[in-house]
């Protein structure tokens, strides 16, 4: 969306990560005033018109990862970063970003759980998320949640930053 987007966004994604990965949080200290210059910047920029791309990539983002948090896969951290990136980039963008995270993410939890030694219970955990579904509805499972002290929590920032740096170089 903006010509100056990628790097605020890459300092931004690169606090994350490094906080995602030591302590399994992402600071409101760094998401909330990112969030809110993304909008500043594309009012200046683009007038209200870039106010409300900036709305719209930010409801794209906390609306499809507000679903994964209600379902207890992702965290509030998650959801925020993301609709601060959202903000930056706009919905369409984000949508191709959030398709390249879902990827990279999917193949870092298959690289943690290989290398942790239980890549059979990562697939027996995605069989009852996905074939579970039909008996559970829209309720979240009850042991994959983040609340669950026994769930393996896999920091998720390093994906959504992957996901948001590529899809920069494709534009």
């Amino acid at each position: 969306m903006h010509s100056i987007a990628w790097w605020p966004t890459l300092i931004v994604l690169a606090i994350a990560t490094f906080t995602d990965l030591r302590s399994r949080r992402i600071p409101n200290w760094l998401v909330l005033p990112f969030m809110l210059a993304g909008i500043c910047v594309s009012g200046w920029q683009h007038g209200w018109s870039g106010i409300g791309q900036s709305l719209s990539g930010l409801a794209v983002g906390a609306l499809l990862f507000g679903i994964l948090c209600w379902l207890g896969g992702m965290g509030m951290g998650d959801l925020k970063l993301c609709a601060a990136i959202g903000a930056w980039i706009g919905p369409t963008q984000l949508l191709f970003a959030l398709v390249i995270t879902s990827i990279a993410g999917g193949i870092m939890a298959l690289c943690w759980a290989a290398a942790g030694g239980f890549l059979g219970e990562l697939f027996q955990g995605a069989g009852d998320l996905v074939f579970g579904f039909k008996k559970r509805g829209l309720q979240p499972h009850p042991e994959l949640v983040l609340s669950n002290p026994l769930t393996r929590k896999m920091p998720y920032a390093p994906a959504i930053a992957i996901g948001t740096i590529v899809s920069f170089f494709s534009r």
